[in-house]
């Protein structure tokens, strides 16, 4: 992997904004910063058109966010009231959060995958009851003295429940209405269930949004039964995208860079790595429960300093890594007050 956004990586080495770019001709990006988050800031994009400018990602809606990208569509050469689209890769709140605010603004659509617009938190939280949320912590192993920080009290998250429905959808090899730019939208499920990747094959670029980032991993994480196995398809996914290999990645976050084909690679090994460091916890201990894998499990920052959110998505993190494992028949779930996880015999 070759980083090609060299300020960005500087920038993000000293722990500031990178400055808004035209990385490509009326292709700019534009960071938006996220409040008290590692992440530090969204990387938003807008395509100028003839038609007006679409934005890729507006960001976190906050009053420093909204200011980011009314300054990055002035550096473009655009304004608020230019704005004709949206399209969001994901819903997630940094990706998702300031579409409304820009629609209202300018009038402008806001387009997403069918699948991922059902995944609003909106129409998943906003009539979900606390005590459900329990039985799911307790199902997964959670001590009775965590469970008050990991519930989720939609009451507490009202913010994220309001954020903007779609107007339009966006399937996997749609071209969006873009007259100067031939951008199609790659469907890669996995971080989210209707994540989409934007591919301009004339420019060379592949907007990754979050699934993939030259640093980290992005999150694959289980909150249902219902779930299923996004970690298998997310390295199907991976698997995709690593076809686009003489591209430049333009991710959501950190900085750009080439070698998607070996960047894949190296979360496909990741994951294998972390399957196998699962498969150790389970022989140790026998019959755990999803808590006790997850809690001994590698974590960057150690499982100890991971605290309300962010030991539940250690969690949800760890509970998709075991249902890829049940996939490819080598772990089995037994049920019981806390479910438990077995390892079948091998041949």
């Amino acid at each position: 992997m070759i980083v090609t956004g060299t300020g960005q990586r500087e920038a993000w080495q000293r722990g500031v904004l990178p400055a808004v770019e035209e990385v490509r001709p009326d292709v700019w990006s534009i960071p938006v910063p996220i409040p008290r988050s590692p992440l530090r800031y969204t990387l938003s994009y807008a395509f100028l058109d003839d038609d007006g400018v679409i934005v890729v990602d507006p960001g976190w809606d906050s009053p420093e966010g909204r200011a980011a990208v009314t300054a990055g569509l002035e550096a473009a050469g655009a304004g608020l009231g230019d704005v004709a689209g949206v399209v969001v890769t994901h819903v997630h709140p940094d990706h998702h959060g300031l579409s409304g605010w820009l629609r209202e603004r300018s009038g402008a659509w806001i387009g997403m995958h069918p699948i991922e617009a059902r995944t609003l938190p909106g129409r998943l939280w906003r009539e979900h009851r606390p005590e459900t949320d329990r039985a799911w912590l307790v199902e997964n192993g959670v001590p009775d003295e965590e469970l008050p920080k990991l519930t989720l009290d939609p009451e507490r998250i009202g913010g994220i429940l309001d954020m903007a429905e779609p107007d339009r959808m966006i399937e996997d090899g749609d071209l969006l209405p873009i007259a100067r730019h031939e951008v199609r939208a790659i469907w890669t499920p996995g971080h989210t269930p209707g994540h989409l990747c934007l591919h301009e094959a004339g420019a060379g670029i592949l907007l990754t949004g979050d699934h993939m980032l030259p640093r980290i991993s992005p999150n694959i994480g289980v909150q249902t039964a219902a779930d299923g196995d996004p970690l298998g398809a997310y390295l199907a996914s991976l698997e995709q995208t690593a076809k686009f290999a003489a591209d430049e990645a333009l991710p959501a976050h950190e900085y750009r860079f080439r070698g998607i084909d070996a960047r894949a690679a190296d979360l496909i090994r990741h994951h294998d790595e972390r399957g196998q460091e699962l498969l150790g916890v389970i022989d140790a201990q026998g019959s755990p429960t999803t808590w006790a894998v997850a809690s001994a499990l590698t974590w960057s920052r150690g499982w100890d300093t991971l605290q309300g959110v962010m030991r539940r998505m250690a969690l949800a993190e760890t509970l998709a890594h075991l249902h890829r494992l049940v996939a490819a028949g080598v772990v089995r779930r037994v049920e019981g007050p806390s479910a438990r996880w077995h390892r079948l015999p091998r041949d």
